[in-house]
């Protein structure tokens, strides 16, 4: 394959064969290297090969293989030709990550970290299956949570009002039909609101570490030494029924259309198609499922806190700063050719990252742009950025969304073995817990691109611009 450097951060794939537009891979020199031996790239000039799609095929920094399209793959398709893919959101729709700030510092946390994490453990379960005996749903409060999104929480006590305002989209995505749902999912997800579920998803109690605008930082809210918490998870096996429900039906669209693919996997419907229209009602759903999951595990975040300090949320200033998504298809107006478009931007293991005045953004964030959180791994450091016009003008208004995968689990495991990693930890100051040992092994940050690179690379080549380091202190794995 082809690839031309553009300039230290920025690399293009020409179109050829049956690529419609070029590709375009936002990485350094070292990224660039270990990625030429890996299929992600190829699914980067697969996905320019599908039916209206506009300028490039993008990937992030933090681009590894997926399902279709490349996690950390970004693609914009005009709403007449263009097209609607399964494969362009993932299984776990929704996954995403929110970050609290609050009044303690890191010096409030000495003696008390592992009650904190012991008290967040017990409060948010973990793990395959996880589940909440005491939140069980009946079909008619998930549909209702299906339309509502965190907004279901907030009016069932279970979230705080005032975070509403710092949700992408307020924590709703508009079109979600939970008629569009199968029984299947709607079972699988009945008991799951409140839990992180397994893999990479996990709450990490971390404190602000460096700052790298103090502007931005200010508006934020964000201080040094400040205790945060984050939170990354998705709509778990309800949004991943969705997906899996959805591929049988795109397979067969993409063939009654006569969409040629390179890749079964990125199977898709024509835009305002009634397979497109369904799917998209589902996927919106299956979003606001992930909305209201995140709410409710931080109202149990905050309760863990008042567990252990002995004082309320608001006491302690449990904060939302905001909450972005992660894995999502979204119609939104973008520069393109010159001129401004209504296109559905497809974003898989990538962040909004909007620029400064954008009506998308709370109204707080206005002058600095829309916050971009980029967790890293659980040993490591996470990043909090903003967006920039450089994002809307090159990425239709995107950026990473962490570290990136460069091991596979299973040769995680395998470095792992032998390993005390609870206690490795422990050493370094990180209290760490999981649901089982594999979750542990499978996560260890050598797995993982060390995300000061990525974050790096993006700042640099302007699509978003670092604010603040987390470092963990107590970390929660799925």
């Amino acid at each position: 394959m082809q690839i031309e450097r553009i300039d230290a951060n920025r690399w293009r794939i020409p179109a050829s064969g049956k690529m419609r537009v070029p590709g375009l891979v936002f990485a350094s020199e070292a990224m660039m290297q270990e990625l030429r031996s890996d299929q992600s790239l190829q699914q980067v000039a697969n996905v320019a090969q599908l039916p209206g799609i506009v300028e490039a095929s993008m990937a992030m920094p933090d681009i590894h293989w997926g399902y279709g399209f490349p996690i950390g793959g970004v693609a914009a398709f005009d709403l007449e030709g263009g097209v609607i893919s399964p494969g362009g959101v993932g299984y776990d729709i929704n996954c995403g990550v929110r970050v609290l700030h609050s009044r303690l510092r890191r010096r409030d946390l000495e003696g008390k970290g592992k009650a904190l994490v012991d008290a967040l453990f017990r409060n948010v379960p973990s793990g395959v299956g996880s589940h909440r005996r005491d939140l069980k749903l009946d079909r008619k409060q998930l549909r209702a949570v299906l339309r509502q999104g965190a907004r279901w929480a907030v009016e069932h006590e279970l979230g705080d009002a005032a975070d509403l305002e710092h949700i992408e989209e307020g924590g709703c995505l508009a079109g979600a039909d939970p008629d569009q749902v199968s029984e299947r999912a709607i079972e699988r997800g009945r008991d799951q609101l409140g839990t992180i579920g397994s893999g990479n998803h996990f709450v990490e109690v971390g404190y602000v570490s460096e700052i790298y605008d103090p502007k931005a930082a200010a508006v934020l809210g964000f201080e040094l030494d400040q205790v945060t918490a984050i939170v990354h998870c998705g709509s778990r096996g309800l949004g991943y029924q969705v997906c899996d429900d959805y591929l049988s039906t795109m397979i067969e669209a993409s063939r009654r259309y006569g969409i040629e693919l390179p890749d079964r996997q990125l199977c898709c419907a024509p835009l305002g198609s009634p397979e497109a229209e369904r799917y998209s009602a589902a996927m919106a759903a299956a979003a606001n499922f992930a909305f209201c999951n995140r709410e409710v595990i931080a109202h149990w975040v905050r309760q863990a806190f008042s567990q252990v300090f002995d004082r309320t949320p608001a006491e302690l200033a449990l904060r939302l700063v905001y909450d972005v998504c992660h894995n999502i298809a979204k119609l939104e107006t973008h520069l393109v050719e010159g001129r401004r478009r209504r296109v559905c931007v497809h974003r898989k293991g990538a962040t909004r990252a909007f620029a400064p005045g954008s009506a998308e953004i709370p109204a707080a964030y206005r002058a600095i742009g829309q916050p971009v959180l980029i967790p890293g791994d659980m040993g490591r450091y996470s990043y909090v950025l903003v967006g920039t016009q450089g994002a809307m003008e090159q990425s239709f208004g995107s950026t990473c969304h962490g570290a990136g995968r460069r091991m596979s689990r299973h040769q995680a495991k395998r470095q792992a073995r032998g390993r005390r990693l609870v206690e490795e930890f422990e050493a370094r100051g990180i209290y760490l817990r999981g649901a089982g040992r594999a979750t542990i092994e499978e996560e260890i940050p050598e797995a993982y691109k060390d995300v000061a690179e990525v974050v790096d690379c993006v700042h640099a080549a302007g699509i978003s611009k670092k604010v603040v380091q987390l470092k963990p202190l107590a970390v929660v794995k799925g």
